[in-house]
């Protein structure tokens, strides 16, 4: 494999002491997916890292950065020893940005920010060597981190940045130094840590403080705080593109959803374009346009990549739609579920919401006679001071009103499930796990069910438990 880091230029990064003359092809910070030739970084989080670096030599790690030799390591052992092993990998991620030539996206957003990452690896992935992080890694570890990985022959790469409290997200888009930003949206997520949605859109517009001279802000024109967005990407200097529904250069002329896939037609400053998504959902599509803004916006080919667009499909519990097979004896007797349990807040479940309202249920294979559409909803978290009026309120959106059923967990949900009317009440329970162990009874062949809630929800619980009562469609 390629080197991504000698001995001499991690020294030379981090400032560092280390002996021999090893090699890393890649860097990683989790013994459990170590690859041989990893150079190990012994991060603190809930332990403390320098705990695993014995296990990290035996199974074949090139290095490790430390800021001591623990207890049990060789003294000959291949160790880079730094004074604080987080800022050693920030300055890795620093020097690997430094010496790339790499054009580069950065995203963020309230919503959307990992769908959004994988469409541009999809779609830039189809015209040049491109990186991005396997996962959500947008923290203060999780962002150098994916600059350290950075191949030096890359030739694009996207940087997923995000936030819980204000002041994290300028700092990374200053280490990434991206040459086009972009924000997917700005909504009621993480409001315990802001006064207000305007807050959380000061921050997410800080994303443009790192952009080089010259760069682009791709920014979403329908949301009630662009203005914010538009105002700080002026106030640097920055080129700013709009996309939309109904405002900005890039913008949907037509969006069509069915139950596997969203026909979006979108029209630029000299172009239409007609695409679709191996996926259903409105919010999807129109990411995906803000996904063509970008693509220009770096110098590839947004036409090739709208044509590349259905190619992607949403990570695990992000929106994927599988059906479940109850007898493999009978085709016929299938539940369509879509897991969207990775994360939730009112803008994101009503986006999910208007797809399961799309969804065709099938009647007459059940043991009740007509097929539903169903909602399994945990809590909605980190919504701050008005969370509980947030919940029940969302007994009021117009698609959870066209849903035949209603299921919910937690505390926070009683409020919404409380403000259904009689007919679409279904199960309550306190946590999802009660409520996945009622799992044959909260759905039926013939189903459509969309299981959504905030990943400290433990609603994904439910989807397991939904999984369990057959086949997935292909396991077989």
């Amino acid at each position: 494999m390629t080197a991504l880091w000698t001995a001499h230029q991690a020294v030379a990064a981090t400032q560092g002491v280390t002996q021999g003359d090893w090699v890393a092809t890649g860097v990683s910070i989790d013994t459990r997916t170590l690859q041989p030739g990893d150079l190990f970084v012994a991060l603190k989080d809930v332990r403390d890292g320098h705990d695993f670096v014995a296990m990290a030599l035996e199974k074949g790690a090139a290095a490790a950065l430390v800021s001591h030799r623990p207890d049990g390591v060789a003294s000959d052992a291949p160790l880079l020893v730094v004074p604080d092993v987080l800022k050693g990998l920030e300055a890795l991620g620093i020097a690997a940005r430094a010496r790339s030539t790499a054009r580069i996206a950065a995203i963020t957003g309230s919503v959307g920010k990992t769908s959004t990452k994988e469409m541009l690896r999809t779609v830039l992935s189809r015209q040049g060597k491109c990186h991005a992080a396997e996962a959500s890694y947008n923290n203060h570890w999780g962002v150098p981190l994916t600059l350290a990985r950075m191949p030096a022959d890359a030739d694009f790469a996207v940087i997923e940045i995000g936030m819980s409290n204000p002041g994290e997200i300028a700092p990374l888009s200053r280490m990434a130094r991206p040459h086009v930003a972009m924000v997917t949206t700005v909504a009621a997520a993480h409001l315990a840590s802001f006064e207000s949605l305007a807050g959380i859109a000061a921050e997410k517009a800080t994303i443009v403080d790192g952009l080089e001279p010259g760069g682009i802000a791709v920014l979403n024109g329908d949301v009630a705080t662009t203005a914010i967005l538009q105002d700080r990407a002026g106030d640097i200097g920055a080129q700013i593109v709009l996309f939309g529904e109904t405002a900005g250069a890039w913008r949907i002329s037509d969006l069509r959803i069915s139950r596997d896939v969203t026909v979006i037609g979108a029209t630029s400053p000299g172009h239409d374009y007609l695409f679709k998504l191996s996926v259903p959902g409105r919010h999807f599509g129109l990411n995906a346009v803000g996904v063509l803004a970008v693509v220009a916006a770096l110098g590839a080919d947004p036409v090739a990549a709208s044509l590349d667009l259905a190619l992607w499909v949403p990570p695990a519990g992000r929106g994927t739609r599988e059906i479940i097979q109850l007898d493999l004896a009978n085709e016929f007797e299938t539940i369509d579920l879509m897991d969207d349990a990775f994360n939730a807040n009112p803008t994101s479940l009503a986006a999910s919401l208007e797809v399961i309202a799309a969804g065709q249920p099938q009647d007459g294979v059940g043991r009740i006679v007509k097929g539903r559409k169903i909602a399994i909803l945990g809590d909605m978290l980190e919504l701050g001071t008005d969370e509980v009026a947030m919940h029940a309120a969302m007994a009021q959106n117009p698609h959870l009103q066209q849903l035949d059923l209603i299921h919910c967990a937690g505390p926070l949900m009683r409020h919404l499930w409380e403000a259904l009317p009689q007919g679409k009440r279904g199960q309550w329970a306190a946590t999802a796990a009660e409520l996945a162990a009622q799992a044959t009874r909260l759905v039926d062949t013939g189903d459509v069910v969309l299981v959504k809630g905030s990943k400290g929800s433990k609603v994904s619980l439910v989807v397991d438990a939904i999984r369990k009562l057959g086949h997935r469609r292909g396991d077989e």
